[in-house]
């Protein structure tokens, strides 16, 4: 089936009904489609990294570098010569500065709510797009973080934005929303940062076992920490997998509340307003799912990916684009309300000159088209599934949720309380290379990534393959006469589209495998032995045997982890979660000290009127710091319990080991089990249907 007409089936026939409960049963849609097996699909993500990229790949990086360049000169430019080469003027001190980091902030929320709140509610759809949006996230905080550092002129002074008792004696105002930012924002991208990096160590690891250069296996080999996809450090990961999604799906919310407390908090007419942060979150998953489709739409096309990044998640996307930028509408909406119903007069009159009268009524109503009333149209099921015509629309929306931000911020700033101190903001050269600059450094990075790592997850989309998983229904299979399920359960299963495992066939082995495997400066001694099945499912019947047998000391090798294998081999739940909590009190208590030392005895200073020990003010910085630790407890507590890193294994010299991170599926027994004999374990494994068996040193 083409691709075309594939994705025709997929839109237009996968909801028809169908006529009686067993009769003509429709073929479950896959979420991806294409791959016959796991090694295809390695090969497919995987060969665009280690391939020469499309002849327009090099044009592309000499134009966004160049952009880049723009935005370096600009800023050195600025940091030798100071902050009055931009055009900010009193009133209005923020402008192009503060609207270019408010909109990468929110372009980076779409990584972490696809890839941290997605995974808590099961839905699969995201596994195809998630190492995609969370690289954006990275890149888009990283643009962000540009701001605050070079908008202070002394770039050599940005470390007094850190709450550190100096010489100077900076009094860090820990009940300033702008304190609040650092520590949010900075949180946010490490836990961003940590949170990409755990998803990507399986991948990483089969670059590295595909690579056929030296460098490229040193390189990847040194970042996957020698990961080698054992159940007895999936169960980790999947558990400190779990424990990052948790934790960054608060993030979402708060890293978004609290930029607009530097507004909110205020007291300039069009920010003074409690609808600012629920606004501002909804705004920037709204922008940044746009920011998504418009860099995966083109990767898509180029790079031959409509098979994994099917019409299906473009049309998913595109809803939540609706959802939130009929949200975003609404607020709109409660903003003029507000303004006019609390009769209050300056108000009431920077949104006159906001939608009416005043200098910047353009900006207004190009924000009001191309976030409200343009996404309307996916609405209509073609405008969700036409990967052109998407590719215009969130095209607009970028557009427009960088006026709503210059809307906010200049329009605001500039007509304040009293007339004669209202005036109009003109960039200069400076703000608009600066801008450009750093759409460069975004491009850049987005180039850089898709070169030299893998943007789709390969781990995780082979586990949404039809066959992927062990189905319950499956393991009669084993026990099939003449090719039917022998139970009427197995008949409804089949019925249903349930997948029966892929039967292929183990490939042979690039070299005879003895049956006695000495490692180079091995002991002496057999470590155990290993066997490959030919799918998941024949592995964990012969994983579930092989501890009925009485054999204890085993484990499974997987390239992702196989539901049920971790109670098939006899290991229970991961501890990890315990590190995690551990990490989270230790946050809350280097939290609370640091805030009540600075601000009760190092500079017991009354800040509006409140008791310098009062603790209203602290929660925002006790919540990011308990999430900023518990974060790095929990990374730190997978690598110490999964082993790691640990460059060598004694099966690393089994011909076949290598490709259990790319689409092996091997069983090993240790010799340390009391009930090891190398030749009856290794007559039993092949009886279970084991290929290359063999006895490894250690």
């Amino acid at each position: 089936m083409t691709a075309k007409a594939h994705e025709t089936h997929e839109v237009a026939g996968a909801n028809e009904p169908s006529h009686g409960r067993f009769a003509d049963p429709l073929p479950r849609i896959p979420l991806v489609w294409g791959p016959t097996d796991f090694d295809q699909l390695s090969d497919q993500i995987a060969g665009i990294t280690e391939q020469p990229q499309p002849n327009w790949w090099w044009p592309a990086l000499l134009v966004t570098s160049a952009l880049l360049l723009g935005g370096v000169l600009a800023a050195s430019y600025l940091i030798s010569t100071g902050v009055g080469v931009w055009g900010s003027n009193n009133p209005v001190n923020w402008a192009f500065d503060i609207t270019n980091f408010v909109f990468w902030i929110g372009i980076g929320h779409a990584g972490t709510l696809i890839s941290a709140i997605l995974f808590l509610f099961r839905q699969k759809w995201r596994t195809s797009i998630n190492r995609f949006s969370e690289a954006m996230t990275i890149f888009a905080v990283i643009c962000a973080m540009v701001y605050p550092g070079i908008h202070v002129g002394r770039f050599w002074y940005a470390w007094f934005m850190f709450p550190l008792p100096n010489a100077n004696h900076i009094w860090p105002n820990f009940r300033s929303a702008l304190l609040w930012d650092l520590f949010a924002v900075s949180t946010y991208f490490t836990v961003s940062l940590i949170f990409w990096y755990v998803g990507l160590i399986p991948d990483l690891a089969t670059l590295r076992d595909r690579a056929r250069s030296r460098t490229r296996q040193v390189i990847f080999g040194f970042l996957a920490l020698g990961w080698r996809g054992s159940t007895r450090h999936w169960r980790h990961y999947e558990v400190a997998y779990l424990m990052l999604a948790g934790l960054s799906t608060p993030l979402v919310l708060s890293v978004h509340s609290v930029v607009s407390f530097d507004f909110a908090t205020s007291v300039i007419p069009g920010w003074h307003t409690t609808i600012f942060p629920p606004y501002f979150v909804a705004g920037a998953i709204f922008g940044g799912f746009a920011m998504v489709l418009q860099c995966m739409i083109p990767a898509r096309a180029v790079y031959g990916l409509s098979n994994l990044v099917t019409i299906r998640h473009i049309d998913v996307m595109c809803k939540f684009i609706l959802a939130t930028g009929s949200l975003v509408g609404y607020a709109y909406c409660m903003e003029l309300f507000i303004a006019w119903y609390s009769g209050n007069p300056y108000e009431w009159q920077t949104f006159q000159d906001r939608a009416f009268t005043g200098d910047y009524t353009w900006a207004y109503w190009t924000m009001m088209t191309c976030n409200l009333i343009i996404p309307q149209v996916f609405w209509i099921r073609w405008c969700r599934q036409t990967p052109w015509f998407v590719l215009l629309v969130v095209t607009c929306v970028n557009v427009g949720m960088w006026y709503e931000r210059f809307v906010i911020i200049v329009q605001s700033t500039s007509h304040d309380f009293l007339p004669g101190s209202w005036g109009q903001f003109y960039p200069t050269w400076v703000d608009w290379l600066q801008m450009v600059g750093d759409f460069g450094l975004f491009f850049t990075l987005t180039l850089l990534f898709v070169r030299f790592l893998p943007m789709i997850a390969i781990a995780e989309v082979k586990g949404v393959l039809p066959a992927a998983n062990p189905d319950p229904f499956m393991e009669s299979e084993y026990l099939k006469v003449n090719g039917q399920y022998p139970t009427a359960d197995h008949e409804r299963a089949a019925a249903f589209g349930a997948p029966r495992p892929a039967r292929t066939e183990v490939p042979e082995s690039p070299e005879p495998v003895p049956s006695f495997l000495a490692a180079p400066g091995g002991t002496g001694k057999p470590w155990g032995a290993i066997a490959e099945f030919a799918n998941p499912h024949d592995l964990l019947v012969a994983a579930r045997r092989t501890r009925e047998a009485g054999y204890q000391r085993l484990d499974a090798w997987t390239p992702y982890p196989v539901h049920g294998m971790i109670t098939a081999i006899g290991r229970s739940r991961s501890r990890l979660p315990l590190f995690t909590l551990a990490g989270g009190l230790t946050g809350l208590a280097v939290a609370a000290t640091m805030q009540f030392y600075l601000s009760a005895y190092y500079y017991p200073i009354i800040v509006g009127g409140k008791e310098f020990r009062s603790w209203e003010a602290f929660v925002p910085i006790f919540f990011e710091l308990t999430v900023l630790f518990a974060a790095f407890f929990t990374l730190f507590s997978l690598i110490g319990l999964c082993g790691l890193p640990r460059l060598f294994h004694p099966v690393d010299h089994h011909p076949t080991f290598r490709r259990s991170s790319l689409g092996g599926f091997l069983l090993t027994v240790e010799a340390a089990d009391p009930q090891f004999d190398p030749d009856r374990t290794r007559g039993f494994l092949e009886s279970l249907g084991g290929k290359h068996v063999a006895v490894v040193e250690g």
